[in-house]
């Protein structure tokens, strides 16, 4: 049969085949392999001082693969159709006595997102947390670390994440810009692509300039205060950018404090399988570089991107459930608010010990803007997309998931897309 025309009928295969091929390699020796990784494990480990300090250094290999239909999808930056993502990361705890814990996370890639052209070594996160008390009632934390809004961030690890890449709201890309500020509607639905974009080439680094809701676990840099009392959860953060700010703003050297997002979530957990969960946020989406593009007599304090997240999750036996719906409301002076809801559903069952698939349902609406020609406009394409992803634990330090998903938007450009993933990862 004669392959569509531009498709080459293995070009999937070539994509996906290195974490695919590693884990026919790696699969009948893989219990000797365990044996190995737990000498590495018990290399990396240090104790001093009575164990009063410990200090133990750890990390993930992960290798990934992906074929796209074009456009790519979410948060990954590519022209082609096929990308090969290799990540080292590594993580170091430090216990000091029991009220002193430290955490550092360093990452070696291509860029923080898949196709981005970013820094190849970085520290993503580091912090320092102070616990007055052994009940968990009070943490102190300085530092640069994941948002504590919602319940995906703390499962966004690839050992932890059922699939390779993150639901919607974490990747979705609306017809925001946060280097200009807008001035009109019609120059919004450009930016979305909604509208044709000026023939001027680089339409690929336009698409860059947007942000979704939130940008994947947002390691940006702040202070937070979290503990629990009883069956209820609390966490609350100052960050120095908002929750769509994009990673090379994260680092507090880059944004500082001068325009701080206030977030935070409360949790309740009636009893082992569920936790219901409330978040909110609110802060500037603009960088400081936007100032001189801004509506005279406004500061980028009067451009806000407020969010109201509601989560839960389940858990029995050997079914899991999450689920997130974020309503997200980006002011634009003199123009409007762009409001949008996002939401999915989440679900993975364990088959074995071993083997696992995950389904997940994600979708994405968008409110209108007054426009003076048309008298309201949808600002951004509605998007629901199908994901769904077989995963296989060989040991517990090796794994591997694939990922198909199927994606739709209301466009004419673009009515479906669609991505193959596989990733294979060691963790020690």
């Amino acid at each position: 049969m004669k392959a569509a025309a531009g498709i080459r009928p293995f070009a999937p295969l070539r994509a996906l085949g290195v974490p695919i091929l590693l884990m026919l390699a790696l699969g009948p020796s893989a219990l000797g392999q365990d044996d190995l990784f737990d000498k590495v494990d018990d290399q990396l480990t240090f104790g001093a001082w009575n164990d009063a300090l410990r200090v133990r250094l750890s990390g993930t290999l992960d290798l990934e693969g992906y074929y796209l239909g074009q456009p790519a999808p979410g948060l990954i930056f590519s022209e082609g159709n096929e990308i090969f993502n290799p990540r080292l990361t590594l993580f170091l705890d430090v216990q000091l006595g029991p009220r002193l814990y430290a955490f550092v996370e360093s990452r070696a890639d291509d860029g923080f997102d898949p196709g981005e052209a970013g820094p190849p070594v970085r520290l993503d996160e580091y912090a320092l947390r102070f616990t007055p008390w052994g009940d968990g009632r009070l943490n102190l934390q300085v530092g640069k670390f994941a948002t504590v809004v919602g319940n995906w961030a703390v499962r966004h690890g690839s050992w932890d994440n059922p699939f390779i890449t993150a639901p919607l709201p974490y990747e979705n890309l609306t017809g925001i810009w946060d280097t200009i500020a807008a001035h009109s509607a019609d120059e919004v639905l450009v930016w979305a692509g909604v509208e044709p974009r000026p023939n001027r080439g680089g339409e690929f680094l336009d698409e860059y300039r947007n942000v979704p809701v939130i940008w994947g676990p947002s390691y940006s840099s702040g202070a937070s205060v979290f503990g629990e009392i009883g069956k209820v959860d609390y966490a609350f953060e100052l960050k120095n950018t908002s929750l769509s700010s994009r990673p090379e703003t994260w680092a507090p050297t880059e944004t500082q404090w001068q325009h701080p997002t206030f977030s935070g979530r409360v949790a309740y957990l009636p009893d082992e399988m569920w936790t219901f969960g409330f978040s909110a946020s609110a802060g500037p989406y603009l960088q400081p570089s936007a100032e001189p593009t801004l509506v005279a007599g406004r500061g980028l304090d009067q451009y806000l991107e407020v969010v109201l997240g509601q989560d839960m999750s389940f858990a029995w036996h050997h079914v899991q459930v999450w689920a997130e719906v974020y309503e997200a409301r980006f002011e634009i002076p003199e123009v409007g608010n762009a409001d949008t809801q996002a939401y999915y559903v989440e679900a993975k069952y364990k088959f074995t010990p071993q083997f696992f698939g995950a389904l997940r349902w994600n979708q994405q609406l968008f409110s209108t803007l007054p426009d003076g020609a048309e008298g309201a406009v949808r600002w951004s394409r509605n998007v629901e997309r199908l994901d769904i992803g077989p995963g296989y634990r060989l040991t517990a330090h090796l794994q591997v998931k694939l990922q198909y998903s199927l994606e739709h938007q209301d466009a004419d450009s673009q009515n479906w897309g669609y991505m193959l993933a596989a990733q294979f990862t060691a963790r020690f």
